[in-house]
């Protein structure tokens, strides 16, 4: 790995914006659900501004691995599937790429202790952060809703918990990862965020959903 120049790339408190920051859905968990039901069968969270960090690297180089762990605490995971820690995570998105989540405000100084166990290797650590965000999904009816966005089969049998699967849903394309028998994770790019949030309104109504902080 070239030398590079790694900076803070976050804004200073009070100046970073969320990818919906626009939709005030800090605002919308303190009111009622968005739509009249009996129940509330979806519960939507946005975890807004985490760090995230793409890394590039051969995963049968056991120094490559071995750097990683290091690092974060975690093992490469294999194929279609996230590894997590703590509010950390390391999901698979090719045979050579991984996305590595970490707490809001951590993402430099990770990026300074991965590019130090890295020294000399052949591979690449790029700060993402603010290109995409995590929409969290929970409750009784959120596999109703993932049925009706997209034609990946989220089955159980499946779709197990800690699978994560980069398909096309409502029309574009985004990651979603099961980190929980109830709770499902949608990784979105930024430019698609106000499509999707809008589609998750519409295609909940029949469920109740309700906004959490």
């Amino acid at each position: 790995m070239t030398a590079v120049n790694v900076y803070q790339q976050r804004p200073a408190a009070g100046y970073a914006e969320s990818p919906l920051f626009h939709a005030g859905l800090d605002e919308l968990a303190r009111k009622a659900p968005l739509h009249k039901s009996s129940s509330t069968g979806v519960c939507l969270r946005e975890n807004k501004l985490l760090g995230h960090l793409t890394l590039r690297g051969d995963p049968d180089d056991s120094n490559f691995a071995g750097a990683v762990h290091q690092a974060t605490g975690l093992e490469l995971p294999g194929a279609l599937t996230l590894v997590s820690r703590g509010d950390t995570s390391l999901q698979w998105l090719g045979p050579d790429e991984w996305l590595l989540i970490v707490p809001s405000g951590s993402e430099f100084a990770t990026e300074q202790k991965l590019r130090a166990a890295l020294a000399g290797q052949h591979c690449q650590v790029v700060n993402v952060s603010g290109g995409q965000t995590l929409l969290e999904l929970s409750g009784p009816k959120v596999r109703e809703l993932l049925m009706k966005s997209t034609s990946y089969d989220v089955h159980p049998r499946n779709f197990p918990v800690g699978k994560a699967v980069g398909t096309v849903f409502a029309k574009s394309q985004l990651v979603i990862r099961r980190s929980g028998e109830d709770t499902w994770e949608l990784l979105v790019r930024r430019s698609f965020a106000d499509y999707i949030w809008l589609w998750l309104q519409d295609a909940s109504a029949e469920y109740g959903l309700a906004i959490k902080a």
